[in-house]
């Protein structure tokens, strides 16, 4: 079976990991009447239920996209009481709900905001599930959506009374936090010249807010487009620095200088910001073209890199680079994360981060010294591709694609998802053949790549001792990690499949001690957890053909639903 790599216009193949072929059944747990109500039907925003809050504020939980959460109430001894609180089905609140869903709910003060394919969002209270209030795009800017093909969208930001959401046709958008009333939307392209769907662009990641900014990246790397990360001022959505900052050079200029593409290096999963030193990391994706490097010769600087900046700015500090003179798409995709650990003996202040190539690191998040140079977490075999193809591990769709990592204090591990699919590389023999002609932009494809035969793909979670750089444990899942992981003080770390199981781990035991069939098709988003008056909460989202909101509690519905397939059809990422 061909994997054809994720392209916008008539050529697009790629579901983008959302996976809308997933079939599977509704099971016998019953939504809070109110949270199937229409969006016109829901109660005011001053219903949300609670008196005290501990929120899930950002893509990563803080901006520093640890994923970890100071809360014991769930724990190893009690998680077989964990049960549905309630499960509000997206499709039933609005019908144009488009399917699969990779969104990352962010709660603050009870409220818990998701985004779908195809862009729209929804307010939850967090507690009973009632809708608060619904957003859509009009239907003239959802019928742009479907000319890139592109439907996938990870979540928004929440600050300065607004919700931040980036769309698939390059719009920057700002709604009201409490009525869910737009404010004020631009597109991209209004400041960032060349910023548009006919030039490769597009959008699916989560922003990010921070001291009165709003910091995206930017998607469309296979495209040939060149890879930025912006800031705007939240207040009017105009620019806050006075230009982004480009992770490649122009075109015909530098490692361009004879290259007909734009160089890639896409920023396309959300980037974390140390609140201390205003010092913001992102990771970068590959260069262009893909698989054939001909015309960009050399290590191809800050792509496949994590790159500091500073957030005020967007001036450079430092940049390390993962994979140089990439050819086999090993992004380094998911986002960093910035963590207090012990290491080599000594507590240090680290950037850490896994790539698409199988290898993890870890950089003094000052200096960008390197502590941990490579870690391997998956098999390891990266020959030059070849016209007539070779196998190349960990394949194309990972190691560690844009599911995000966690980091647990008390075990001093990282917990890294995985992806075990080999895949078969083949170079194109020249520029032209890397070229897409029916693409109205520079698309950069070097030529597709090839399942290996009678290989099944797998996942992974391996812990990484961060003091020793070495594995404490690895194991096996099913299916490949689309979604990531989110661990807790009490010791477990919170995981979903592609059959729409949410599982708890024992961190330190690295076993599975709870597993709780979803009534979705599948789980390609890590949970949020929270607290509404001193009760924790976890919340997840499935995708499929039966996108749904998912809250967990101790005492909830135990009944489970039977199990969702994921049909991954050759799909890549959403990037």
């Amino acid at each position: 079976m061909k994997k054809t790599h994720a392209k916008i216009g008539t050529t697009l193949v790629v579901m983008l990991l959302v996976f809308s072929a997933c079939t599977g059944k509704n099971n016998n747990v019953t939504p809070s009447p109110t949270a199937s109500q229409t969006a016109t039907a829901s109660p005011p925003a001053t219903g949300v239920t609670g008196k005290s809050f501990e929120n899930w504020g950002s893509y990563g939980h803080t901006l520093a996209n640890n994923r970890h959460v100071p809360f014991k109430e769930i724990s190893a001894d009690n998680v077989k009481d964990l049960g549905v609180i309630w499960t509000a089905d997206l499709k039933t609140l609005d019908p144009d709900v488009k399917n699969g869903n990779q969104s990352y709910p962010v709660v603050v003060d009870g409220v818990i905001f998701v985004t779908t394919a195809g862009n729209q969002v929804f307010a939850l209270d967090a507690v009973t599930g009632n809708p608060i209030w619904h957003w859509k795009p009009s239907a003239e800017q959802a019928a742009t959506f479907a000319k890139a093909g592109i439907i996938a969208n990870r979540g928004v930001a929440v600050g300065d009374g607004k919700v931040f959401m980036l769309a698939v046709d390059n719009s920057l958008i700002a709604l009201d936090q409490k009525t869910g009333q737009l404010v004020k939307m631009i597109k991209l392209s209004e400041y960032i010249d060349g910023v548009t769907m006919e030039n490769g662009y597009y959008e699916t990641t989560a922003p990010q807010f921070y001291k009165g900014n709003v910091y995206i990246g930017s998607s469309g790397g296979d495209n040939g487009v060149r890879g930025f990360v912006a800031a705007f001022k939240a207040s009017d959505l105009t620019p806050a620095w006075d230009s982004p900052f480009w992770t490649v050079p122009p075109k015909g200029q530098d490692w361009l200088a004879n290259s007909k593409f734009q160089g890639g290096g896409a920023v396309w999963d959300p980037v974390a910001i140390d609140e201390k030193t205003d010092l913001m990391y992102f990771a970068t994706g590959n260069p262009a073209p893909d698989f054939y490097g001909e015309k960009r010769p050399g290590d191809n600087p800050n792509t496949d890199s994590v790159v500091a900046v500073n957030a005020m700015s967007g001036k450079l500090v430092w940049a390390k680079q993962e994979v140089s003179h990439d050819v086999w798409d090993y992004d380094a995709a998911a986002s960093p994360m910035i963590i207090e650990a012990t290491a080599k003996g000594k507590k240090q202040k680290l950037v850490v981060q896994g790539g698409k190539s199988g290898l993890w690191f870890a950089w003094d998040a000052a200096t960008g010294d390197t502590v941990w140079d490579g870690i391997p977490f998956a098999k390891i075999d990266h020959p030059k591709p070849t016209v007539e193809g070779v196998v190349g591990y960990p394949g194309v769709l990972g190691g560690e694609n844009y599911a995000p990592e966690s980091y647990d204090p008390a075990t001093n591990y990282v917990l890294i998802p995985g992806i075990e699919q080999p895949s078969i590389f083949k170079a194109a023999k020249n520029e032209e053949e890397a070229d897409t002609p029916d693409f109205p932009g520079a698309a950069a494809f070097g030529t597709v790549t090839e399942e290996v035969p009678d290989v099944k793909g797998y996942g992974t979670i391996t812990a990484i001792n961060v003091d020793t750089g070495k594995q404490a444990y690895q194991i096996k899942t099913t299916d490949q990690q689309r979604g990531g992981l989110t661990s807790t003080d009490s010791g477990l770390a919170f995981f979903g499949e592609l059959d729409g199981k949410l599982n708890a781990m024992d961190i330190k035991a690295g076993k599975v001690v709870w597993t709780f069939q979803t009534s979705g098709d599948n789980v390609q988003a890590a949970p949020s957890i929270f607290k509404v008056d001193d009760k924790e909460y976890v919340v997840v989202t499935t995708g499929g053909s039966k996108p749904k909101v998912h809250v967990f509690g101790l005492g909830g519905n135990k009944t489970q639903g039977p199990a969702g397939e994921a049909n991954t059809g050759g799909a890549h990422s959403a990037k």
